[in-house]
């Protein structure tokens, strides 16, 4: 008769993006994993099938949280410039006050296994995807609201918003403090 399971296997998944967030994919061990975990290899293995398996919920698991934490600050009422320096504001706060410095896990995956793993290229994709579709409906309602100017094109701007929290992601990882990024996010709702 088998035993059951002594953990839950959705807490182990958020544990696993935590270690694979702050060390990524390739630095993360299976014993990493299970000393996070508080599991043995067995339990590991057989929950899971292998290491990318986990990684590949736990990416899963970062794209989903990320993506409606984003949708939810995005959705708040407002006047739309406000959310949106909000949005970034919030962003650069929460990567300076990271005592890792992790920055995003989707940027950093992108950065460590796009062009050798394409199921967590397709992960990624489909975070940034996510993201930069919320930022386009953010962009259209300015304009019906007649926040954004109606003939700028809502995707363009998507898209600038997108590539902006990216590079603003990655500055945080090595800042010294905020001013560069209070700059950017002074600079990118001024050019809206």
């Amino acid at each position: 008769m088998a035993r059951p399971k002594q953990f839950d296997p959705e807490v182990a998944v958020d544990q696993a993006m935590e270690v694979f967030w702050r060390k990524g994919y390739g630095a993360t061990t299976p014993q990493d994993l299970v000393d996070a975990l508080g599991i043995g290899k067995g339990s590991l293995y057989n929950t899971f099938g292998s290491k990318h398996a986990l990684f590949e919920q736990a990416l899963r698991r970062y794209r989903d949280s990320q993506t409606q934490a984003l949708a939810e600050m995005i959705e708040a009422p407002g006047p739309v410039k406000e959310r949106l320096r909000k949005v970034l504001t919030l962003l650069a706060e929460m990567d300076l006050a990271d005592p890792d410095r992790r920055g995003c896990m989707a940027v950093n995956t992108a950065a460590e296994l796009a062009g050798t793993d394409g199921t967590a290229a397709g992960i990624v994709r489909r975070t940034l995807d996510i993201t930069e579709g919320a930022f386009r409906a953010l962009v259209e309602e300015g304009q019906r609201r007649g926040e954004i100017a109606p003939d700028r094109d809502p995707a363009a701007l998507g898209s600038l918003l997108l590539n902006t929290t990216i590079g603003m992601r990655l500055i945080a990882r090595v800042a010294e403090g905020p001013d560069r990024l209070s700059r950017v996010i002074d600079a990118t709702i001024d050019s809206l």
